[in-house]
């Protein structure tokens, strides 16, 4: 296993991500426009990946948009809205968020502590710790960490959908030339009913 840098954010620092993430989001599909981090928080100049996971609050919580890199060169703070603004556009899920949805939508977002590539995903993979990136041969894909607790996957579940998300054979990460990445996150969200952002 290679090793990577350590951010950890605090939860003032996690809720202002969070709120960083909703105005982004508000500002591309309000104004078409990129929200400027402003001045940051001290933890914002950290160079790390950040996800942003857009669900909505309707039904059964359908997937709107996700987007991020486990591994980044931008500050964490220009990380997020860049990752926002992508979740929230029609390059995620095949449909842009529109106007009228944006008050029913809960935004959550993962800051990559750490991450390791990996020779024996099953045995290093932690459920609910870890997220995934799998990468063969040019095709590659991610998954968020909260996924297995939210689906009830084991190990081996976790990893088959990451192949599939990546339009690889349900197996194709015990293939020799899998290039398996384990990141570990710390995701903070709205909480479903509104109001405060919860760290789970």
């Amino acid at each position: 296993m290679s090793e990577a840098q350590m951010v950890r954010l605090s939860y003032e620092d996690g809720a202002r991500a969070v709120e960083l993430a909703r105005e982004a989001v508000e500002a591309y599909v309000l104004q078409g426009q990129r929200e400027q981090p402003g001045s940051m928080r001290d933890a914002f100049y950290a160079r790390t990946g950040a996800f942003v996971r857009i669900t909505s609050t309707r039904g059964r919580g359908r997937l709107r948009g996700c987007a991020g890199a486990y591994r980044g060169n931008d500050q964490l703070g220009h990380a997020i809205v860049d990752a926002a603004i992508t979740a929230a556009s029609d390059d995620s899920c095949g449909s842009e968020i529109e106007p009228p949805e944006l008050q029913t939508l809960n935004i959550s977002i993962c800051v990559v502590c750490n991450h390791v590539l990996t020779n024996d995903p099953i045995a290093d993979l932690e459920l609910g710790t870890h997220g995934i990136a799998i990468d063969i041969d040019g095709q590659h894909a991610w998954m968020y960490p909260t996924l297995p607790v939210e689906n009830d996957w084991n190990e081996e579940q976790f990893l088959t959908h990451a192949c599939r998300k990546a339009g690889l054979s349900p197996l194709a990460w015990q293939d020799d030339d899998a290039m398996i990445t384990l990141f570990e996150g710390q995701v903070f969200r709205e909480r479903p009913e509104g109001g405060s952002v919860e760290q789970l």
